[in-house]
Parts: C-alpha cells; sequence; structure tokens
C-alpha cells in the first residue's frame, strides 16, 4: 500500500530537490526570511521545522543530523542553534510563516510567497557575513592584511 508516500516532486529529480530545500532553509536560517514560489515554501517550511526541532533539543546528535540535511554548511548550524532555536523555545510548533505577495514572477506568472521565521527578528544589515555587495551590484573586495617582515 502507498498510504502517506505523497511528495511534492517540484519537477526535479530526489537529488536535486533535496539539495535545493537544504539550500532554500540555509538562506531562510541565514536571512531569516526568503522570496521564493508557494509550492517551493510550503514543502521548505517543512525542512524548516525540522531543522527547528532539532535545534530546540540541541544535542551532538541533532547537530550532525541537522548539519547532513543543511549539506555541512556550519554557519547555518551554527546559526540554527545559537540564536534561532532558543528563541522558539517555548513554542510547540508553527515556526515559519507563509506570506503570499501580489507580485508574479516575470517568467511565467508563478505565484509568489516569503518564507520567514514567526518571532525571530531580522538580521541587522551589517550582521550578514556573505560578500559585502555594494547599491550598482559590484562585490567590494576583501581588505589585505598588511605583511610583516
Amino acid at each position: 500500500m502507498r498510504h502517506l508516500k505523497r511528495t511534492a516532486k517540484l519537477g526535479r529529480t530526489g537529488t536535486h530537490r533535496n539539495r535545493m530545500l537544504g539550500n532554500m532553509v540555509c538562506s531562510l536560517i541565514k536571512h531569516r526570511r526568503i522570496i521564493t514560489t508557494v509550492a517551493k515554501a510550503k514543502v521548505a517550511r517543512s525542512v524548516a521545522e525540522k531543522m527547528i526541532t532539532l535545534g530546540k533539543a540541541g544535542t551532538l546528535h541533532d547537530r550532525r543530523l541537522a548539519s547532513a540535511r543543511l549539506f555541512q554548511d556550519e554557519e547555518a548550524v551554527r546559526i540554527l542553534f545559537n540564536e534561532i532555536a532558543p528563541t522558539q523555545k517555548d513554542r510547540r510548533g508553527g515556526y515559519t510563516r507563509i506570506i503570499r505577495i501580489a507580485q508574479k514572477r516575470p517568467g511565467d506568472a508563478a505565484e509568489m510567497a516569503i518564507l520567514e521565521f514567526v518571532d525571530v527578528p531580522a538580521p541587522a544589515p551589517g550582521e550578514s557575513k556573505d560578500k559585502a555587495a555594494k547599491p550598482d551590484g559590484k562585490v567590494e573586495p576583501a581588505p589585505v592584511a598588511a605583511a610583516t617582515t
């Protein structure tokens, strides 16, 4: 019998789908909110909520499971366990929300949505450790340390 075997395929193979969802959840953890299609948001929500549940327990085994699901992104695992999960200790579920937005994707008119955490403040603009992008889209080079001789 095939009871409870349904999964959203999203037009991708299993490995591609798992990688995509892992990357989406890493971005959600780092930036606290992402904009994506409604279908992807619904699937990514379940993965993100399972990661929060692992983060709430906080054992070494849970860290290793989260690291495996997030494909060894150490920064995302650290943020999940140290910053996001402690804010959700009293909540018994429903850690994320999906907000549909009126904007449609220009290429195929897909419905878009914002996936974000509930009760987790957004990081300050300078807090992100990603590449420092200027408003014109150019990436600022990293400072070079002075050589000592």
